[in-house]
């Protein structure tokens, strides 16, 4: 039984930052040493995590702070590959610059699709994003002189110091700075004025605007904030594939974002990580076990197994849906306070 002192000393200010700032630096070392310990294929797979993260937040900003609503995520994704891809191409810029570039450009475009979010919202904004979607998809495939359109655009590794990224174990420490920094950074955005007026407009907008919020500025910071986000995971898609295609950036992207975004919890930075965490990883790992049956009792087996994948993991995600609406995000804080109250 824990007295009520130890409870409180627990539950302080201090104590939760300091034990904070303990379990960060720990899960900071062991990702500074995965390359070392871990597989070349999980390498891979750690790096295409950390662009889908960064993706995420941009989509939580759009859809969990301030409620908007998006199915063209993947076309903004899109918009920064392209932009990273041809300013080495042509302009012959760094991955330094070329990626920020990539970010700034999505943005633009983003905040041009999100002028009818200052008129409409819910599914009336849906639809608007998803013209977007293929308004952008249409331009990546038919733009030919520019985009190359089927064929794709080839990008050469990116390069620091002399050294080339040319690896996924190189770049992977690239990918990771970024996720950090911009995990950093969303965490400032939302604990500042700014943040606190998204979520405003979230709850109630014609409320927000009575209390003094600037509805239509706000709106557009959401939509530029979080298309920045997803050009800059797209600028680090095209180095870490090195190879942009439009086919990597249709609506099923959008999905699988959006997924992430509700299965993680809405409204939550530690739930865009965990839904990026889940809806990159389980599925291949869903795959893996299979393959690992079909290995055991025969072929025929695997081959039912790896189709059935994708229905377990469609069952995953609805069952989380109805046990806890608010995501992994509030599945963990409840087994943080079960463990604190220990």
């Amino acid at each position: 039984m824990v007295s009520y002192v130890e409870t409180t000393a627990l539950r302080s200010p201090a104590m939760w930052f300091t034990a904070n700032r303990l379990t960060t630096g720990l899960l900071l070392v062991i990702l500074l040493i995965l390359p070392f310990v871990a597989p070349r294929y999980w390498i891979y797979f750690a790096g295409l995590l950390g662009i889908n993260i960064i993706a995420t937040h941009g989509l939580n900003i759009m859809m969990g702070y301030t409620g908007l609503l998006s199915l063209g995520h993947a076309a903004f994704i899109g918009v920064g590959a392209y932009t990273a891809a041809l300013a080495q191409i042509h302009l012959g810029l760094p991955f330094w610059i070329a990626i920020p570039l990539a970010g700034v450009m999505a943005a633009v475009i983003g905040v041009g699709f999100g002028l009818p979010s200052l008129r409409i919202r819910g599914l009336y904004l849906v639809i608007a994003t998803l013209a977007a979607q293929f308004i952008l998809n249409f331009v990546f495939v038919h733009w030919q002189s520019v985009t190359n359109g089927d064929v794709g655009l080839t990008v050469q590794p990116a390069t620091i110091f002399g050294v080339s990224l040319n690896n996924e174990t190189r770049i992977y420490y690239l990918i990771l700075f970024a996720v950090v920094f911009m995990t950093w950074f969303v965490v400032n955005v939302i604990r500042s004025r700014v943040g606190r007026a998204l979520i405003a407009v979230r709850e109630r907008d014609l409320t927000a605007q009575v209390l003094g919020v600037e509805i239509v500025k706000y709106k557009l910071i959401a939509f530029a904030l979080g298309s920045f986000y997803a050009g800059v995971a797209g600028g680090l898609l095209a180095y870490f594939n090195r190879f942009v295609n439009p086919e990597q950036f249709g609506l099923l992207l959008s999905v699988f974002f959006l997924s992430a975004v509700i299965v993680g919890g809405m409204g939550s930075t530690l739930g865009a990580i965990l839904g990026a965490v889940f809806m990159t990883l389980l599925p291949e790992l869903l795959r893996e076990g299979a393959l690992q049956v079909g290995d055991t009792f025969g072929f025929d087996i695997a081959l039912i197994l790896v189709p059935l994948r994708e229905t377990v993991f469609g069952l995953l995600m609805v069952s989380f849906l109805i046990l806890e609406p608010r995501g992994l995000a509030q599945l963990w804080k409840r087994a943080k306070q079960k463990f604190e109250r220990r």
